[in-house]
């Protein structure tokens, strides 16, 4: 396991992540952890597994400051319909924390990964 220590308050949370390698392979395995998760799986069964991990990819990057431009869909576009609950974002939630724990990401970078999750809540629940 690879120790994703802090780095200097400068570098974007990107970087902190290990920029573009970094992140793609810690999206990848949140993607896994929640197909593989009972709770949630089914939201994430239709769709092609590697199309998922790069539109995810994408996303993240650009919002932690990385070089790659997201053009999909809007959160609050993609989750229409589902109908999320609250223990399915918690969920979710559970499979990010754990991820990025044991890829040896720093408590700074999950408490802010963290946060950034919480406040797109109110883009994913009960659409």
């Amino acid at each position: 396991m690879t120790q994703i220590a802090s780095q200097a308050p400068s570098a974007t949370l990107y970087e902190r992540l290990g920029g573009g390698d970094g992140l793609r392979t810690i999206i990848g395995a949140i993607v896994d952890a929640h197909l593989e998760n009972a709770l949630i799986r089914t939201r994430f069964e239709p769709f092609d597994r590697a199309s998922m991990k790069d539109a995810a990819f994408r996303f993240f990057a650009q919002a932690t400051g990385g070089p790659e431009v997201y053009d999909g869909r809007g959160l609050r576009a993609t989750h229409r319909g589902m109908n999320v609950n609250e223990q399915e974002f918690l969920a979710a939630t559970d499979d990010v924390l754990a991820v990025l724990r044991s890829h040896g990401v720093g408590e700074r970078e999950q408490q802010e990964v963290l946060a950034a999750f919480f406040a797109m809540k109110g883009e994913v629940l009960r659409l």
